[in-house]
């Protein structure tokens, strides 16, 4: 591997690749488009794809999650938007209309699902639609988003760990990535005479394992007891993920002045909740079962 990386270049060392130019966007009749934007768009719509297959299966109206998707993606970016601005509020308090630059940078997965579970509670009463069946369905294709779209933190050069020289080892020239995501103690790594840093890909160790969780809930699904179960297991599953991944990350969103990361803290309080509400669930189904 070279002692300098070119500025748009990207390795992994210690798997013998080294990947040339790789472009963070693309011109289209003059309109430059971020590669970020194009996949994240690409995510959602096979997401509500497979949200209306999986919601066909169990009943639904064939057409209900394509009458949802505009207000599931508005209210996703939104949601996502609050939630990251809330705790980044010291970047926006000297410049509020900064907030509603988008292009900027600034979505939260936490806050893009809450937003979408909250207008799809909405969507489901005004529909007549049990919430919870649309739940189940819209896992899958929320989980198949979300394995998508983390290849948009690869082209934006972000959502990645301290220093690693393992073999996922991630090596990104400095002038590309945000200063604010170069610590003192990746600097401190810095060989010297090269231009890199080298870091832990953890947008690809969240994929990775949310792969393995819906992989895990398309062979459990048919054999789930009642509406809402499929929900808890990815409530429960992704927040365990996310509560590991979160610790290896340089761009944690923070409580306050604290060094309390919000997503860690979320991710642990979902997984002991869906936890314990799972097991009383199955509990009350084996009762009356008995019974």
């Amino acid at each position: 591997m070279p002692a300098q990386m070119s500025e748009m270049d990207i390795a992994f060392p210690n798997l013998n690749l080294y990947f040339h130019n790789v472009p963070k966007s693309v011109t289209i009749f003059g309109l430059n488009i971020a590669f970020y934007g194009i996949i994240i768009a690409t995510a959602m719509f096979v997401g509500f794809y497979i949200n209306s297959k999986e919601g066909k299966r169990l009943g639904q109206p064939d057409d209900i999650w394509w009458d949802f998707i505009l207000y599931g993606i508005i209210s996703s970016v939104i949601g996502a938007r609050i939630y990251y601005v809330i705790f980044s509020w010291d970047q926006y308090k000297d410049h509020p209309l900064q907030v509603f630059n988008i292009r900027g940078g600034g979505l939260a997965i936490y806050g893009g699902v809450i937003g979408a579970v909250i207008a799809l509670f909405v969507f489901a009463r005004i529909k007549a639609q049990p919430f919870l069946g649309m739940v189940d369905a819209g896992v899958l294709g929320l989980l198949a988003g979300q394995i998508i779209g983390r290849w948009g933190n690869f082209t934006n050069r972000e959502v990645f760990g301290g220093y690693c020289d393992g073999l996922f080892a991630m090596r990104l020239p400095i002038t590309i990535v945000r200063m604010a995501d170069l610590t003192p103690a990746l600097a401190a790594h810095i060989v010297p005479g090269t231009n890199y840093i080298q870091v832990h890909p953890t947008f690809l160790y969240e994929g990775f394992f949310n792969l393995l969780l819906l992989i895990a809930i398309l062979l459990y699904r048919k054999h789930k007891k009642f509406n809402g179960e499929i929900g808890l297991w990815y409530l429960g599953g992704y927040g365990i993920i996310r509560f590991f991944v979160e610790g290896i990350r340089v761009d944690r969103l923070k409580i306050g002045s604290t060094n309390i990361a919000i997503s860690q803290v979320l991710g642990m309080t979902l997984f002991v909740v869906s936890l314990v509400t799972l097991v009383i669930c199955h509990i009350r189904i084996r009762k009356k079962s008995v019974k």
